[in-house]
């Protein structure tokens, strides 16, 4: 049953047309990312000030 499955959305997934993002949505991606890698950092440099022997 769910090879059947995989097997349609396989199909429709073939049959859709190409869409290349919009500008918004090239925005949000884009912040998305920045604000994701931006956490990473302050979230790192926060960990190493309240837990230094955390890091190694």
């Amino acid at each position: 049953m769910e090879q059947l499955n995989d097997l349609k959305f396989a199909e429709e997934i073939k049959k859709m047309e190409y869409e290349p993002l919009d500008a918004t949505e090239k925005r949000l991606v884009a912040w998305s990312l920045g604000i994701g890698v931006t956490l990473l950092v302050v979230f790192y440099f926060a960990s190493n000030i309240f837990f230094p022997g955390a890091h190694g």
